[in-house]
């Protein structure tokens, strides 16, 4: 197994983030400094980061209703909660993307590095729902703006799926990831949100899990994210 999937499925970071921490030289393979990537390791290995032992942990994905006001961060410097508090496990789990401290609903939080990756990398295109409120009410060309694309200060928005729920609410589906994007949007067609919920991630939906409570999938479900991730 290359070095660095085994330190994204021992739950140490994506990938991505192994490799450079791999170059870094902070890893130590049978006392040894390695700062290749692809070096080859088996389970059983002496490996260490910083000179504490990396050993391959279950893997582990669990979705949780984020609360208003929680930060989406594996830890929290300052007085409010982080979400990953939410969940009782032994296992280093961290946020798969991130959801705005006013914002609530859907997150995923997994010690999966590689499926965290995947799930969040723009190339795949995960779909993700959001339940809006606006301040005042949307009129029909305002969610025709927001289907077709509207212009952000990071350039135009992709082509969204938008129902109307009501004369100030409606649902968005995006498959983008930028930043705090479905409240730049409702900006761009004059409006504001006051309400944002995600409410599905790919195939999975927020359902009946009660705010605040955090729930383990099973194999099924975690494969089901797997596709969502190959077919965008």
């Amino acid at each position: 197994m290359r070095l660095s999937k085994y330190l994204a499925h021992s739950g140490v970071a994506s990938r991505r983030k192994s490799e450079e921490i791999i170059g870094s030289g902070r890893v130590r393979v049978h006392g040894q400094v390695v700062t290749d990537p692809a070096h080859g390791v088996e389970i059983g290995d002496d490996i260490r980061l910083d000179g504490h032992a990396v050993e391959p942990e279950g893997r582990e994905v669990w979705m949780v209703n984020k609360p208003i006001d929680v930060i989406s961060t594996a830890d929290e410097p300052g007085k409010r909660a982080a979400v990953v508090d939410l969940v009782d496990s032994p296992a280093r789990l961290y946020p798969v993307g991130r959801l705005d401290a006013d914002s609530t609903g859907l997150m995923l939080l997994s010690n999966d590095g590689e499926l965290a990756n995947r799930l969040t990398h723009p190339r795949y295109g995960v779909s993700k729902t959001y339940r809006v409120k606006t301040r005042n009410d949307i009129g029909d060309g305002d969610l025709q703006q927001l289907r077709d694309g509207v212009v952000l200060d990071d350039g135009r928005s992709f082509p969204a799926d938008v129902r109307r729920l009501g004369t100030d609410s409606f649902d968005i589906t995006i498959g983008e990831g930028r930043n705090r994007q479905v409240r730049r949007m409702v900006e761009a067609v004059g409006n504001e949100v006051v309400e944002l919920q995600r409410i599905s991630f790919g195939s999975l939906r927020l359902g009946r899990l009660g705010i605040g409570k955090a729930r383990l999938l099973d194999e099924a479900e975690v494969a089901r994210l797997w596709k969502d991730a190959r077919d965008g």
